[in-house]
């Protein structure tokens, strides 16, 4: 079956051109102009990836992904946000809540066909592993079900933040760089600043922080980041 990518943008120019290029490229594509369809369409139809203009009437791009996030059953649909902001604290604040990729306008269709595979790759369920569940006290990850809970409630955690969690679990007390963390957790990609990464272990602390286990994702200075239960 092929990927399936809803494009919310509220230029007609941008997402018809938009709407050519995945269909060329093989993938099926729906597209609506305002935040509000886009969040009703959600209801009935979920994609395997979002293209989300920044600047929307109405609901803006961060509240649709806070919105997205919020809702057990969308918050794992990947979402590339496309701008023409191209500042750096821009870009921290849409990866902040919950963005896995951020696309500076005018880009290339060849350019964002590969950062659609590159989201798509790395926020794909782990296959063939070992264990399907990674433990520590009542800190449980399922990877068959792409869940987080504790004490059998759910932590609802983006899927970048799902699969930096997982590497951390298999992986304890060991601590990884910046540039380790992203060819281990993002893979071998030019799209991604370390920076990147800083973001996404504050999400990550965020989700974990209600139930203690934020404390778990330790800094390790001159270093980067570990997993400790210590």
């Amino acid at each position: 079956m092929a990927t399936s990518v809803l494009v919310v943008e509220d230029d007609v120019a941008i997402r018809d051109m938009l709407t050519f290029t995945l269909k060329q490229a093989g993938l099926t594509c729906e597209s609506v102009g305002d935040a509000e369809s886009g969040l009703d369409l959600l209801k009935n139809n979920q994609p395997d990836m979002i293209l989300l203009d920044w600047m929307l009437p109405g609901i803006d791009g961060i509240e649709f992904i806070r919105r997205l996030r919020a809702n057990e059953f969308l918050a794992n649909i990947p979402v590339i946000m496309l701008t023409a902001k191209g500042e750096s604290e821009d870009m921290v604040k849409g990866l902040a809540v919950g963005a896995d990729d951020y696309v500076n306008k005018p880009f290339s269709p060849p350019e964002l066909i590969a950062r659609i595979k590159a989201v798509l790759r790395r926020c794909q369920p782990p296959e063939n592993e070992d264990a399907q569940k990674l433990q520590f006290g009542n800190l449980v990850l399922d990877t068959k079900s792409h869940r987080v809970t504790v004490d059998d409630v759910r932590v609802e955690l983006g899927p970048t933040e799902f699969r930096l969690l997982h590497f951390f679990m298999k992986n304890p007390e060991r601590a990884y760089g910046r540039s380790q963390l992203l060819d281990y957790v993002w893979g071998d990609t030019v799209y991604i600043e370390e920076r990147t990464v800083d973001v996404h272990i504050r999400r990550l602390r965020k989700a974990l922080e209600p139930t203690g286990h934020d404390q778990f994702i330790q800094t390790v200075r001159g270093v980067g980041y570990r997993f400790s239960v210590d």
